[in-house]
Formats: C-alpha cells, sequence, structure tokens
C-alpha cells in the first residue's frame, strides 16, 4: 500500500476559510481541498437545494425530445420506454416510464435480454417495438453509439430519443434527440450525470411544461440516488444534489419497491454506501440471473404485498449470483496461476462456460487480489464478451481504443467498460492489451493507494468533529469520506485479531497521553505483530460510529498499519 498525502491548501487561506464560517482549522482544511473556500461555496456543500439544479433546457436537444414526446401524446402514440439491463438502466426506465404513465397511458417498458440480446440498444427490440406499433423509443443509459440500429429503426418509421452518458463515438446516431452531457457540442454545465439522471432532466423538462415544479419530481429521487450510488458518478455538483435529497426520500418515504428490499435489511437508516451495497446488488441481480425486467416491475409496483413477493425473487437471484460470483473467481484465480501469469501488467482470463451476468463482477475481484486492468471473458453466442476493471487512474476504455483492431465492438467508462469480439481473436487481443497497458501506465498505479486527506492527533477525535463530518456526506468519487494519518500511535494492550481465523484487528490506540480510543481493521489481522513487537506505529483510518447495545462511541476504521 502506497500512503499518499494530499496537498496542504495554504495556512492563510486554512485560517481565512475557518474565521469565515466559524469553523475549526482542521475542518477548514478539509473543505478546501474539496474545493469549497467561501462562505457560499460551503452553504451549498452543507445544505444541497434542489433549486440550485440546472435549467434542463441547456442540454443540447432538450427542446426538441421534449417537443416529440408532447407530439406522441398529442396524437395517442405508443411510447416505448427502453433501458439497459444494469442498476442505471432499470432505475432509468422505471423513472421515465412511471413519470409518463402517471398522466398518460401508452406507455410499456423494454429491457434487453443480457445473453439474448447483449448490451445496449437491440435489433430485436426495435422489432418488438415494430410489432406492437410503438413509434416512438426512449432510450436510457445506452443508444450514443447505436447508429445502425437507430437507423434500421427510422426504416421502420420508429423515431428514437436518446439518453445517455457515455462517451459518444466519432458521429452520432441519427435519432430525433440525443441528450447526452458528454456530446462535444453540448453547453451543459454539468457532464458527470448518470443515465438515470439524464433521464430526470427529461422528467424535469417535461414536467415544467404541465406546470409542475421541482417539488412534484421529489418522489423519483430514490431511483436518481440509487443509480449515481451504483454507476460510481462522482458525487459532486448536482449529482450532490440529487444523491442527497433522494437519500432523505429512500429514509423517510421511499416507493413500495425499495420498501420491500429494505424490508429484509435491518438497517433504520441507509448511507449511500448502503445503497450500493444493499441496494443495488439486488437491483442488479435480476438482470445478471434472469431478467432485467424484474427490476423494472418491483420498482414499479405500489402494492406492498405483490413488491414483497417480487423483492423474494429477487433476493434468490441475489443468493444464486453471490455463489456463482465465488465460484467463478476462484477458477480465475487458479487460470491465472496456472498460466504463471502473476507478474504481468494485465489480467485477462476466460472459460466459454462462465456465467456473463457475473463476470464483472469476476473482474473487480481479480483487481482487488492482483491490482492491475483485468479482463474476464466468457461466450456469448457465437463470439466472446469480457467485462474489463481499472486500477485508480488508468483509463482502460483507452487503452481497449489500442486493441480495436481485435475487437468487435466496446463501450464504457475510465474504470468499467464492456466488449465483444471473435474468438479467433482472442490470443491477438489478449497480448495486445497487455502490450498497450505496459506501455502506458504508470507503474506506480500498480500499487494500491490510500489517499490521505490530512494527519490528526488523537487528542483532536471528537464527538463535535464526527458530527460535522457526517455533514459531508453523501460520499462518493469527488466527495471521499475523509481519510486521516496519525502518528507515534500506542497500542493500550486491547490489541487481538477477531473473526473467523483472526481476520480482523480489533485495537485500543492512545497517543502522548490522550485517548484511548477504539478501533477496527477489517482484514488486518496479519498486522497484529506489528503492534505487539513494537512501541509506536502509524496508522490511516476514516472516523466511525461503533453501536454496542444502545451505546455509541467513536472509533477509528482502520485502512492500513506501518
Amino acid at each position: 500500500m502506497r500512503w499518499t498525502i494530499k496537498p496542504k491548501p495554504e495556512q492563510k487561506e486554512i485560517d481565512r476559510l475557518a474565521s469565515e464560517l466559524k469553523i475549526d482549522s482542521l475542518v477548514a482544511h478539509l473543505l478546501l481541498q474539496r474545493g469549497i473556500s467561501t462562505y457560499e461555496t460551503a452553504k451549498k456543500f452543507f445544505r444541497p437545494q434542489l433549486s440550485d439544479l440546472h435549467d434542463p433546457f441547456l442540454m443540447k436537444d432538450m427542446d426538441v425530445a421534449v417537443a416529440r414526446i408532447e407530439t406522441a401524446i398529442a396524437e395517442g402514440e405508443n411510447i416505448l420506454v427502453y433501458g439497459d439491463y444494469d442498476v442505471d438502466g432499470t432505475t432509468s426506465v422505471a423513472l421515465v416510464s412511471s413519470y409518463l404513465l402517471s398522466f398518460y397511458p401508452n406507455v410499456a417498458t423494454y429491457i434487453p435480454d443480457r445473453y439474448g440480446e447483449g448490451y445496449g440498444v437491440s435489433y430485436q427490440g426495435i422489432d418488438f417495438a415494430e410489432d406492437n406499433d410503438f413509434s416512438l423509443i426512449i432510450a436510457l443509459d445506452c443508444g450514443v453509439k447505436a447508429i445502425d440500429k437507430v437507423t434500421y429503426a427510422q426504416e421502420k418509421q420508429i423515431d428514437f430519443i436518446i439518453c445517455d452518458h457515455h462517451r459518444p463515438g466519432d458521429s452520432l446516431p441519427e435519432a430525433v434527440a440525443v441528450l447526452d452531457p458528454k456530446r462535444d457540442d453540448c453547453e451543459y454545465p454539468y457532464d458527470e450525470l448518470c443515465g438515470c439522471g439524464v433521464g430526470f432532466k427529461l422528467i424535469q423538462a417535461l414536467a415544467s411544461q404541465h406546470e409542475e415544479t421541482i417539488d412534484d419530481l421529489i418522489p423519483y429521487l430514490d431511483l436518481v440516488a440509487t443509480a449515481i450510488g451504483a454507476d460510481i458518478v462522482p458525487i459532486t455538483g448536482e449529482n450532490r444534489i440529487l444523491a442527497y435529497h433522494g437519500l432523505k426520500v429512500i429514509n423517510s418515504n421511499p416507493r413500495i419497491g425499495f420498501k420491500a428490499i429494505i424490508n429484509q435489511t435491518k438497517k433504520p437508516i441507509l448511507t449511500i454506501t448502503d445503497v450500493v451495497f444493499i441496494i443495488a446488488p439486488r437491483i442488479n441481480a435480476a438482470g445478471r440471473m434472469k431478467h432485467g425486467q424484474h427490476a423494472v416491475n418491483l420498482l414499479t409496483e405500489t402494492d406492498i404485498d405483490q413488491a414483497t413477493k417480487f423483492a423474494a425473487g429477487i433476493e434468490k437471484y441475489n443468493i444464486d449470483r453471490r455463489s456463482l460470483d465465488k465460484e467463478i473467481t476462484q477458477e480465475a484465480l487458479a487460470q491465472i496461476q496456472q498460466n504463471k501469469e502473476e507478474e504481468g501488467f494485465t489480467s485477462v482470463v476466460y472459460k466459454d462456460s462462465w456465467h456473463k451476468g457475473v463476470i464483472g463482477i469476476v473482474a473487480s475481484r481479480l483487481t482487488e487480489t492482483y491490482y492491475r486492468p483485468t479482463l474476464v471473458f466468457t461466450k456469448s453466442g457465437d463470439k466472446l464478451a469480457a467485462s474489463a476493471r481499472s486500477v485508480k487512474g488508468f483509463d482502460v476504455y483507452n487503452a481497449l481504443k489500442g486493441c480495436s483492431d481485435y475487437i468487435e465492438q466496446f463501450g464504457g467508462h475510465k474504470y468499467a467498460a464492456g466488449l465483444t469480439l471473435l474468438e479467433e481473436q482472442y490470443g491477438n487481443f489478449k497480448h495486445q492489451f497487455e502490450k498497450v497497458v505496459s506501455e502506458t501506465i504508470d507503474p506506480n498505479l500498480l500499487t494500491p493507494e490510500i489517499a490521505v486527506d490530512m494527519t490528526i492527533e488523537v487528542k483532536d477525535i471528537t464527538p463535535k468533529l464526527m458530527r460535522i463530518l457526517k455533514q459531508f456526506a453523501p460520499f462518493g468519487p469527488g466527495n471521499m469520506t475523509p481519510v486521516f494519518m496519525a502518528e507515534n500511535l500506542q497500542d493500550s494492550g486491547y490489541a487481538k485479531g477477531v473473526g473467523q481465523d483472526g481476520a480482523h484487528l480489533k485495537l485500543a490506540v492512545t497517543q502522548d497521553g490522550w485517548g484511548p480510543i477504539g478501533g477496527i481493521g477489517f482484514n488486518l489481522g496479519d498486522k497484529l505483530p506489528l503492534i505487539i513487537n513494537r512501541k509506536t506505529f502509524d496508522a490511516v483510518f476514516s472516523l466511525d460510529e461503533n453501536e454496542w447495545q444502545g451505546n455509541v462511541s467513536l472509533q477509528l476504521k482502520l485502512k492500513d498499519l506501518k
């Protein structure tokens, strides 16, 4: 592990902000690191306001999209709301379809089958639209690269409105409207929205034509917050506002489908992290193990008994997904070892029987083990399909561009992508991917890094500090949970391994007579000898609250010790 301490803001800036906001200089330091340097920006950070959302009509093509939907409604056309099978796609479809259905009946939903159709807009989906007399498709979280598919639809007199957030290719599909803040010619002020976020801007624009205000759209924000968390987009700007208010909805008055999932857990209050690790995997499991439409059915259900049945089915998919992902991860690790590929710059593995629905999770697990750009392939029809994952700081999407001679199609983001290729190209691709990565990656990126916000002393770790840090939430990329380093800590004699085979580390530390303060380090049990055999040690950690028998105490959530 590399510990990298972020640059410290200038002391005079820290002092100025501390006095302006009447806060501790430690908090001022953390705010400045997040780009918050004035009373006004601090107010927006701590109290995100829905009134600060941008005008949706600033997005290129929004006026055309709204006009086309209004025409469809006026003329009684059938509208098909189409989205991908992951969390971002299924929440987007639930969002836009349920909004339209609130005032117009001729709306249906379509999620492509992960196995029969694959990612994004499919010919099968367009044929379905033609067979069922749909003349307008609204595609969400996909479509920005579906040039041939949109042309195919045009030939059948079916119009497309595309709401996407992926990087476009060299040209755009000839759709009626392409809403994508990552378009080069789009001046929209914030380009980090997820697919569901772009869908929300569309309903925000439609609502403004129906004399509705942003307050009328608050009930839809539980879907948007879930997509923001699951899609790992930055929780800054508009995403922060949407996630903040969406979490409030999840914790106070969530839609029936979320209620059915939350009822299965024992959590009274959910954070964005809980949304990512509790709600999102269950929604995702439907598309991975069976069909994404099951997730849309759950998210749009209004009867709690029916939703409870749907949630129980999805829970079973999630349990099956877990056991499969564990089994395939073990096989993939064994393959890397058998091929003596532990040393390279990449991990690329393939087996024709691996379940396509979990290869993305397996790629993430392998990245955790070997910490390098990773691809997991399986057979999909007459081609191979892969999920790619990267390490912090390395753009795997660009690396795939460098291998495009061997790829049929690919798409995605800096840290996660998907692709298909012909089986005979697998060996060439694998060799080329290793070559591209080895020539372009900074070797430092192959060692996991812990970014440390600042050094802190035990005496400064107080309940008041914890209360303020809680208001920094929701956390995520662009606004991560603050990480601290403390030096010359001493064990107060409590250190021990806990959990199965002592995998986790429990301790209590002191520093210069201050403390003790408890700490827990998950999967740090192997560090126990380091503490017992030394007078002092350094640690990096975030702050956490430990609840035990009704008592709440501060604790260090340890990330690493040296």
